[in-house]
């Protein structure tokens, strides 16, 4: 069988097919990948296939050469191949000879999607790794504060009411050595004039998400004000019990929930002035700009970190101070450190005749996937294809020209998608529908990941 024929014959079944003379020039190119055709490689006749590769990858084609020449077995190895865009373009090849005036066959298979999903992988990877670090940091704060109060707090387990974790300032209250008390009931802790008081409060807290506190006796009969609220972890319930000697109780504040809600919701708070220099923050806020305390920014204007220089805030301004309030602003936040991060910005004006005054809530949604920008944006459109809500949403935040090739990719997708369903996947019909050649319909195929082409 001759050269050329053989190479005919291959090139059904690979992304490019190559034929070399002895001298290792293409004398011959075949090309069913749309992707490899768009880099030009219909160019390469008459070049010599080692000066078509990157430097890291001319050993790999001189191997591959010689080993063909020689007539010894042939493996599948990667090479890269130079970009205009300055990315490589990732190929797998085989070369055998065709036992013909010396000519060698070189099949090739198109690795960039593999490249791309091998991309998007290492970025989860890293994301998972940085979520973890930050777990990790934020349980060491957890155990710090907790070692560290002054406050006698307890965790009990919602449901048996035994003791999981007691912090140091238990022995100051109780009396008892927190690790001892570790395993038994709560009840060990209290007179027993106190047991129905205590458990009618954990019970009540056990039901609901707001604190409740009440005054009971110690089992050494001093008294004290307990509190309990209920948290979730893991889809296991637990108290938060703290126990205050009555002398030291606070007297109740209206407004403490409120505070305490806002000091721990997991959303950034922002309260600014007409000038919009900010006046207070909650520690969500401090942790998306990496501050260390509220001081760094009280009296800062707020553009300092959010939205984008001389756009965002004058929109968001203008929208107070006609409706009153703005919802799922979409901006970004940005700090010192690091690149900036998507927001979501809900704001409203509380008015006040002397003094009126701003409330901004930012909400982090850079890990909402898909995401708009990064790794994900090179994926192949068909596995990263928008909705109309979602291009809608990127108006302000990408430029035109690339949102309308999306929204083209787009629309281009769905006709082809349509016309297989129409014709019920006879892919000839759908090209004649479309007013495509075959080829044209393969091609376009293969780049949406349509039709189950490689099965």
């Amino acid at each position: 069988m001759a050269a050329d024929t053989a190479a005919g014959l291959v090139s059904a079944a690979s992304d490019l097919a190559l034929i070399l003379d002895r001298e290792g020039v293409i004398r011959d190119v075949s090309v069913s990948s749309g992707d490899l055709a768009e880099h030009g490689i219909g160019d390469w006749l008459d070049r010599r296939w080692i000066d078509t590769v990157t430097d890291d990858s001319k050993a790999k084609v001189a191997e591959m050469l010689d080993a063909a020449f020689k007539g010894h077995a042939a493996r599948w190895r990667q090479v890269n191949h130079p970009a205009d865009d300055g990315a490589d373009i990732p190929v797998r090849y085989f070369a055998l000879s065709a036992g013909l005036d010396g000519r060698v066959i070189v099949i090739g298979r198109d690795l960039q999607a593999s490249a791309i999903l091998q991309q998007r992988l290492l970025a989860v990877q890293q994301s998972v790794e940085r979520d973890y670090l930050r777990l990790r940091q934020a349980e060491q704060r957890y155990r710090l504060l907790f070692q560290s109060a002054s406050e006698a707090v307890l965790i009990l387990d919602g449901t048996s009411r035994r003791i999981r974790e007691a912090n140091p300032a238990v022995q100051k209250v109780t009396g008892r050595d927190p690790v001892a008390v570790i395993g038994q009931p709560f009840n060990t802790l209290l007179d027993s004039s106190s047991f129905a008081e205590a458990e009618e409060l954990l019970s009540s807290a056990n039901s609901s998400a707001g604190g409740a506190s009440t005054t009971v006796r110690l089992a050494g009969g001093a008294a004290c004000l307990l509190s309990a609220s209920l948290y979730r972890h893991d889809r296991m319930a637990s108290l938060l019990v703290r126990l205050t000697p009555e002398s030291l109780a606070p007297v109740a504040d209206p407004n403490a929930a409120l505070t305490a809600v806002l000091s721990r919701i997991s959303d950034a708070f922002v309260v600014t002035d007409t000038d919009l220099r900010i006046l207070t923050a909650n520690p969500a806020f401090l942790d998306l700009v990496h501050l260390a305390s509220r001081e760094e920014v009280v009296h800062l204007p707020l553009d300092r970190y959010l939205g984008r220089p001389q756009i965002d805030l004058k929109v968001m301004l203008a929208q107070l101070k006609e409706h009153g309030s703005l919802r799922n602003f979409a901006t970004v936040i940005r700090s010192g450190f690091g690149e900036p991060e998507d927001v979501e910005v809900t704001a409203v004006v509380v008015p006040d005749d002397s003094r009126p005054t701003y409330g901004f809530s930012i909400r982090n949604v850079s890990r909402r996937l898909p995401s708009g920008d990064g790794v994900s944006t090179a994926l192949p459109l068909g596995a990263t294809a928008r909705s109309v809500e979602q291009l809608t949403q990127l108006i302000g935040r990408v430029p035109m020209k690339d949102i309308v090739r999306e929204s083209t990719d787009l629309i281009e997708k769905m006709c082809i998608e349509a016309a297989l369903n129409l014709t019920q996947d006879n892919r000839a019909s759908a090209a004649d529908v479309l007013g495509l050649s075959r080829q044209s319909l393969y091609s376009k195929l293969r780049r949406y990941g349509l039709g189950d082409l490689d099965d």
